[in-house]
């Protein structure tokens, strides 16, 4: 019994291509909240660009009662050529400050509702007279009469929904204790000294 032969010509085996030839593999893992990198690199965030740094430490140069006084030492800063946009008023201590009108009653809120109803009837009027030929004065006051009495019913129910909750009008607004002006700390020094030169003035102090 003969053995096959190993005398026969063997065929090269091209060499393996390495599979990164054949196209990208699969991208890293990034860490949490890293960027991924882009075609040009990785890009920057908005907070990365450029722009001002953090603020630098402020200093209390004055304190006042009310904002107009506050706006005053503010405008003084400005008319001696002070930095201002170095400097803020910060209001404390603040609250709702709600002041009463006076009483509401049905038809109190039918002359108010009347009154916006006329407006917006004058409105709609004003618009039907400009593409109106002739009769545009008619229109408009058919306009707001119309509007008038819708709004003068519509203001009753709404204040007669209200079951008497609130029978009276006011008026909000948000208020302070006491307004800072604040400064930096590089030009805090001219900031208080101009303004104690001005509480001379006001004072009548030469």
């Amino acid at each position: 019994m003969t053995t096959p032969s190993n005398d026969s010509p063997t065929t090269p085996v091209p060499n393996a291509v390495p599979a990164t030839a054949a196209g990208p593999g699969p991208a890293a893992p990034t860490a949490p909240g890293a960027v991924p990198p882009g075609p040009a690199g990785v890009p920057a965030l908005p907070a990365q660009t450029g722009g001002a740094g953090p603020a630098g430490p402020t200093v209390v140069v004055g304190t006042y009662p009310q904002y107009a006084q506050a706006q005053q030492a503010v405008d003084h800063l400005s008319d001696n050529k002070f930095p201002v946009e170095r400097t803020s008023i910060i209001g404390t201590d603040l609250r709702l400050v709600e002041n009463v009108l006076g009483r509401l009653t049905v038809g109190r809120a039918a002359a108010a509702g009347a009154a916006s109803g006329a407006w917006f009837g004058l409105f709609i009027g004003l618009l039907f007279g400009i593409f109106s030929d002739t009769g545009w004065v008619g229109v408009i006051l058919t306009t707001v009469l119309v509007g008038a009495v819708w709004g003068a019913i519509f203001g009753a129910i709404a204040h007669a929904a209200t079951g008497g909750r609130r029978d009276f009008t006011s008026r909000s607004s948000l208020q302070a204790a006491q307004y800072a002006v604040l400064a930096d700390a590089e030009v805090a020094d001219e900031a208080r000294a101009l303004l104690v030169r001005l509480n001379w003035q006001a004072s009548g102090a030469q």
